[in-house]
């Protein structure tokens, strides 16, 4: 890719956070005329980032990446005092992009031809949204037409992304013809099999149906070249199957939905240490721990850099700062286990320090549920934060117990080198923590192991279908499925009555089988996860009190007993009606949107909750009972 073809996708275009969601690096943006991938971290402008501070996110992620990982750091971010002036320099901060897929179309001629061929020219005007590449020399009167990228491209399991092969596929291998190919719709469908591309050499006039690229044995399109467009490279390890053999690529769509799957890691911003100095020193140890002396301290706070700080003397921050910095490092357990320490502070919040993005108050469970939950857990404040590690295509992260277990070979580099440093966002909000009582949890998963059998028998052939081995791994257990329907009936409660979109709440679970090396877990916390106002008002944690939770508790579960599309939603077996690993759930009734939702709607059934018309089907007993 040329250096002049690069753009920059601003950021105020986007939310940051969907840097790393939906458009994070690698991922294919529609632009108003142009389809751009977003580039690695070595044309990422560090200058324009800022560090972001939870150290134990940092150490997660420096277990999948390695200990060269030295920060996390947010998208480029637009100054405050950026005005819409296009000749000013603050108009280039954003994230570097380049055209992808290189082949278009000119929708007049339907010529088909790479930008390098040199048929299509660009146009840069004054305004940068109506940048776009034109047909110069088209048969079309009056002006160019603008042309549009060619809406299919090839991947692998394995991360890599390349245009398709046109040429190659038109002739049904390789070939030396050099004649121009033309892209026909003689139809409106759309229907791959009315789409054909067509060779116009004088001795060839080849031509071939869409249609013969999405067979099933693939043989139609090529082995894969381990192309790296986001990096502009070819992997150097090649492209090849567990087994040795080359990989073929797959066809698919332009905006695909499994184009493109960001790996995230998530944690919340606990408290790690014990005193309200101490704390407030954590919380700002990015700025910090760069001081190397009291006379810098000064002047931070002269700058208001340490507002947190401003009761406390810089001789006194300077003594906490030291003493952090000579305090011998303690084992904190597996950096790869950011829940443990999360569900420590949740039940038991007396004994953890409050903080400004941490701020947790016991309220008493519903009179009707306090049979059911331990306590309930207002938590005030939150902060979360999520960094990439990967990205991914064809294959879901969502689908393992763990972002970290997605086998490496399949999880797509950042940065053609080691990364220093990997990108981050934080999303301050509110939420409710729902403490299940361990007792109930084990004498309900107990009288469930008839449906306990049928989740773990679809999980085993779900992983055997796609060769993961071995074939029970990462099963979570009917816990899990009882937590996540709670969580997800919950969730479309709240958004139906209280003005939650769907898309704004998170979940979280927390879900620890009894006999594994760590205690048991069962809990479910649901917070404000979109970063806008929605996550800062209290709305969310004043539906927390009895009399209000009891109603929507009660309205959730009742919503669960029938959907919309029943029998046949209650009826849906989790592996007899396909590899689906849920059971009574649809997008009717149970399915939350996939950024909202840990595993992807998968391990889901409203049978655990409350009786269905199909009620107690494969020995199922609903947790909260006939009376509910």
């Amino acid at each position: 890719m040329n250096g002049k073809d690069q753009k920059r996708c601003k950021v105020g275009e986007l939310r940051p956070s969907q840097a790393l969601t939906t458009f994070g690096i690698g991922a294919i943006i529609d632009l108003p005329h142009l389809s751009v991938m977003v580039m690695g971290l070595e044309d990422w402008p560090l200058k324009d980032t800022v560090e972001i501070g939870e150290q134990r996110l940092l150490a997660s992620v420096k277990e999948v990446l390695g200990q060269q990982v030295k920060a996390l750091r947010s998208a480029p971010v637009v100054p405050d005092t950026y005005q819409v002036n296009q000749f000013d320099a603050s108009a280039l901060v954003g994230i570097p992009v380049a055209p992808f897929p290189r082949w278009m179309v000119c929708p007049y001629c339907r010529r088909l031809a790479p930008l390098g061929s040199g048929l299509f020219k660009l146009e840069t005007p004054y305004r940068t949204d109506q940048i776009r590449y034109v047909h110069a020399n088209c048969s079309k009167p009056g002006k160019p037409p603008t042309v549009v990228p060619a809406r299919f491209v090839v991947a692998c399991k394995n991360g890599h992304l390349d245009d398709f092969p046109w040429r190659e596929f038109v002739h049904g291998g390789p070939t030396n013809c050099k004649g121009g190919l033309k892209l026909l719709e003689p139809s409106a469908t759309g229907e791959a099999a009315s789409i054909f591309v067509q060779c116009e050499g004088a001795d060839c006039g080849a031509i071939r149906p869409m249609s013969d690229a999405f067979k099933m044995d693939l043989q139609a399109l090529p082995v894969c070249r381990a192309r790296r467009p986001h990096l502009r490279d070819h992997d150097d390890a090649g492209c090849k199957l567990p087994n040795g053999q080359d990989m073929r690529m797959e066809p698919m769509l332009q905006g695909a939905s499994n184009s493109w799957f960001g790996i995230t890691l998530t944690a919340l911003a606990i408290p790690q240490a014990s005193g309200k100095l101490k704390q407030l020193v954590e919380d700002n140890w990015t700025t910090l721990e760069k001081v190397q002396s009291e006379q810098n301290i000064e002047l931070l706070q002269s700058i208001s850099q340490l507002r947190d700080l401003s009761e406390y003397t810089p001789a006194e921050i300077w003594q906490a700062v030291q003493a952090k910095k000579n305090a011998t490092p303690h084992d904190s357990g597996d950096p790869s286990d950011l829940k443990t320490p999360e569900w420590d502070v949740f039940t038991d919040p007396d004994s953890e320090e409050k903080g400004r993005d941490f701020q947790l108050r016991i309220a008493q469970p519903p009179k009707r549920y306090a049979k059911y939950f331990e306590r309930i857990v207002l938590a005030e404040r939150l902060r979360e934060v999520r960094a990439l590690v990967g990205f991914s295509r064809i294959e879901s992260p969502s689908d393992y117990d763990h972002p970290a277990a997605f086998p490496a070979s399949q999880r797509a580099r950042l940065s053609r080198t080691q990364p220093t440093w990997v990108p981050a966002s934080e999303i301050r909000g509110e939420g409710l923590f729902f403490h299940f009582k361990e007792d109930v949890i084990q004498n309900w998963v107990k009288e469930n192991k008839a449906l306990d059998g049928v989740f773990l028998e679809a999980h085993q052939r779900w992983r055997i279908a796609r060769k993961l081995e071995p074939p029970h791994e990462f099963y979570p257990g009917i816990r899990f499925v009882l937590l996540h329907s709670f969580a997800h009936a919950l969730i479309r409660q709240l958004a139906v009555e209280c003005g939650y979109t769907t898309a704004s709440l998170r979940e979280r679970i927390y879900s620890r089988n009894p006999g594994q090396d760590e205690p048991e877990m069962a809990g479910v916390l649901i917070y404000t996860a979109a970063p806008d106002s929605e996550g800062t008002l209290g709305g969310l944690v004043s539906l927390g009190r009895p009399e209000s939770l009891e109603r929507h508790l009660d309205q959730a579960l009742d919503n669960m007993r029938l959907c919309a599309s029943d029998p046949l939603c209650a009826e849906h077996h989790p592996y007899r009606d396909g590899t689906s690993l849920h059971a009574a759930s649809c997008h009717a009734c149970l399915f939350a949107p996939e950024t909202s939702c840990e595993r992807g709607n998968k391990y889901l059934d409203r049978a655990v909750l409350v009786p269905t018309v199909e009620t107690n089907k494969e020995g199922a007993v609903a947790f909260f009972g006939l009376e509910q």
